[in-house]
């Protein structure tokens, strides 16, 4: 099992910028697949990004291309979700996940993501 903790939410003016983080722990060896995702209330949980952990290959959801960024520190176990010229509808609790099969090129869904963190918190005022 892998325990995610995610950290770097809050509340921001459309077009500012927050960088979300998550740390892991546990037995990371077998995750391939690292993943963002987010919930707005009253709508589904929808995948942001993925990457893979040893290859380093990204995905992004159309409507955040462009403007987010994932990363990782293999050392340090950690992800990164760079959020820039953010906007309203970004406004969601976002949640960090690890996968333990490959990211699919980003067409690996929500389903095959075995661990979960509790979520940071993102607010985008107009």
């Amino acid at each position: 099992q892998v325990q995610l903790v995610e950290s770097g939410g809050g509340s921001v003016q459309a077009g500012g910028s927050l960088r979300l983080s998550c740390a892991a722990s546990g037995n990371t060896y077998n995750v391939y697949c690292m993943g963002w995702f987010r919930q707005a209330p009253g709508k589904e949980r929808e995948k942001v990004a993925t990457i893979s952990t040893l290859g380093g290959s990204t995905y992004y959801a159309d409507p955040v291309k462009g403007r987010f960024t994932i990363s990782q520190d293999n050392v340090k176990s950690a992800l990164f979700l760079q959020m820039n010229n953010l906007k309203p509808e970004d406004t969601a609790m976002y949640y960090c996940a690890a996968a333990r099969r490959s990211c699919g090129g980003g067409g690996i869904t929500a389903g095959y993501f075995a661990d979960w963190g509790l979520g940071t918190q993102v607010t985008v005022s107009s």
